[in-house]
């Protein structure tokens, strides 16, 4: 089957990034992992010894940078739908983030521990129907906080993604009820076309009630 002009196109940008390039030359698994660089020198969001959940994290970016701040020490416990070759001091869960039952098994792993920090970099595989996209990356978005609001300890902070356009808002809202701020992030390794956002929120109340 022949490739659509857009797919030449995205492929031709791709091989041509900057990022691309330099997550080949200094050893990271893919061009996110300069995102989460960037607001982690930005926001002082990983240290030693801390305990980190990392939603969507298929092929592993976001886990290397986790790892190599949280020491030793910490934990990182990551999750995807597929499949993610082994990091050296990450535990991986494969599984649908979706399933009641790969939740649970999650907060199994942790074993009694609270968490410092939730990044949800979770994206929907794009249909290119935007209404559909945006409801489902939305939706993932939704169950990040859902998950955090249980296991997030009191003044832990949540990284997540979000695509602007309908829900964004009330998801906004629904993030302040939890934090005592949510500011936006929009990293320069994000594609400038790209409609992503990312939200942090930061010291987690536990709620309404705070």
């Amino acid at each position: 089957m022949k490739r659509s002009k857009t797919s030449k196109q995205w492929m031709r940008e791709h091989v041509n990034d900057v990022y691309v390039q330099r997550a080949k030359s200094e050893g990271y698994r893919s061009r996110a992992a300069y995102k989460l660089l960037e607001i982690v020198a930005r926001d002082k969001l990983l240290k030693l010894g801390m305990v980190v959940v990392d939603l969507g994290a298929a092929p592993g970016g976001w886990s290397q940078v986790a790892r190599a701040q949280v020491g030793p020490r910490g934990l990182v416990l990551a999750l995807d739908l597929l499949e993610m070759e082994p990091l050296p001091g990450v535990t991986f869960l494969q599984g649908d983030f979706r399933e009641d039952a790969v939740v649970a098994a999650l907060a199994a792993a942790l074993a009694g521990r609270t968490i410092d920090l939730v990044l949800s970099d979770m994206s929907p595989n794009i249909s290119g129907i935007a209404m559909s996209d945006q409801a489902r990356v939305m939706h993932l978005a939704e169950l990040a906080l859902e998950f955090t609001a249980k296991h997030l300890k009191h003044g832990g902070n949540l990284l997540v993604k979000v695509f602007q356009g309908s829900g964004f808002e009330e998801f906004l809202r629904q993030m302040r009820t939890q934090f005592k701020s949510v500011v936006t992030r929009k990293p320069e390794a994000s594609r400038g076309r790209s409609s992503e956002l990312y939200l942090l929120g930061k010291g987690h109340t536990g709620g309404e009630d705070g």
